[in-house]
């Protein structure tokens, strides 16, 4: 696998190697000791997601706060996304700035996500299937949600104006100006 650090310390681009011939293709999409020697970083993932959206969803900005807090390898099964992550880690050179790549089913991109940062996607292809693997299980309580169109983060989520569809626990989120940075 290719890895790849991005401008946000520890949050990492992974490219599975991808072995193709005419019955379609095999990959490995995570191996802990690659991913030990590779990143440096030992993950505890417990829990597997999926969640299947439509063009337009946009889903986060979301984040695990201590003890709760978790680091995710994301990619898309099927489809294509722009897969945003925002640092939130106290006294971070780059608190405030986020990363957003193209995870897609053709390019089999991965983004590793380590705690301290929020989280979201937007769909651009008509439906997506979209993976996670999370460190830590979700627990509501210590969940924050910071609206993914606040103006203060200025997202470009890839989404014609008018198309984007938000819950209202996105649309309820707070604005990034009112988050308090995460000690890790």
């Amino acid at each position: 696998m290719i890895v790849t650090e991005t401008k946000l310390k520890g949050c990492y681009v992974v490219e599975p190697k991808v072995f193709e011939d005419s019955r379609g293709y095999f990959m490995e999409t995570y191996n802990f000791k690659q991913f030990e020697k590779q990143l440096g970083y030992k993950p505890n993932f417990v829990q597997d997601n999926v969640s299947m959206s439509s063009y337009g969803v946009i889903r986060g900005l979301h984040q695990q706060l201590p003890p709760f807090a978790q680091a995710k390898l994301v990619y898309v099964l099927q489809g294509k996304v722009i897969d945003v992550a925002v640092d939130t880690r106290k006294n971070s050179p780059t608190f405030g700035q986020y990363v957003s790549v193209e995870l897609s089913s053709k390019n089999k991109k991965q983004l590793f996500i380590p705690q301290g940062f929020l989280h979201g996607f937007s769909v651009l292809s008509e439906t997506v299937l979209f993976a996670y693997k999370c460190e830590g299980y979700y627990n509501k309580k210590n969940e924050i949600n910071v609206n993914p169109l606040d103006k203060d983060l200025n997202i470009d989520w890839g989404i014609e104006n008018g198309k984007e569809i938000l819950s209202n626990k996105d649309l309820n989120g707070i604005s990034f100006k009112d988050f308090k940075p995460i000690e890790i």
